[in-house]
C-alpha cells in the first residue's frame, strides 16, 4: 500500500506534466516486471464471454450431432426397407424353385413308377408264359 501512497506523492510533487509521464512509465515499469504475465491475467468477463462462446458451440455442435443421427436413422430404415423387400423377394423366387423341383421330382417320381410297372407287367407276363409252358410240358397230353 505504500507504493502506491509513494506514487500519489510523487505524481503530486511533480513540478511538470513530463515529470508526471515518467512517474506514470517508471510505475507502469516496476507493475510489469513484477508481474511478468499481466496481460495474461483472465477476467471474469473474458471468462464469461469465453463460457458463453463454448456455450454456444456445444449448443451447436449437439443440434448438428441431432441432425446427422436423425439422417442416419432415416437412412438405416430405408435399408431396412430395403433389405426386407429383397429378402422378400429371394423367398419368392426360392418357393418358385422349389415348387419346380418339387413338380420335376414329383414327374420323375411318376416316369420312374409307370417305368417300374411296365417292366413288373412284363416279368409277370413272362413268368406266367413260363409257368404255362412248364405246366403243358409236364401234363401229359392226352
Amino acid at each position: 500500500m505504500s507504493a502506491v501512497l509513494d506514487l500519489y506523492d510523487r505524481l503530486r510533487h511533480a513540478p511538470d506534466e513530463e515529470t508526471r509521464a515518467r512517474v506514470i512509465a517508471e510505475a507502469f515499469d516496476l507493475l510489469e516486471s513484477r508481474y511478468p504475465h499481466l496481460d495474461y491475467l483472465v477476467t471474469v468477463r473474458h471468462l464469461s464471454e469465453t463460457e458463453l462462446r463454448l456455450t454456444k458451440e456445444i449448443e451447436q455442435v449437439r443440434a448438428n450431432l441431432t441432425k446427422e443421427i436423425e439422417q442416419v436413422r432415416g437412412e438405416v430404415k430405408a435399408i431396412e426397407l430395403k433389405l426386407t423387400k429383397e429378402i422378400e423377394q429371394v423367398r419368392a423366387d426360392l418357393t418358385k424353385e422349389i415348387e419346380g423341383v418339387r413338380a420335376q421330382v414329383a414327374i420323375t417320381a411318376a416316369e420312374t413308377r409307370s417305368s417300374i410297372l411296365k417292366w413288373s407287367f412284363l416279368f409277370w407276363l413272362s413268368q406266367f408264359g413260363a409257368v404255362m409252358l412248364l405246366l403243358w410240358r409236364l401234363w401229359p397230353h392226352g
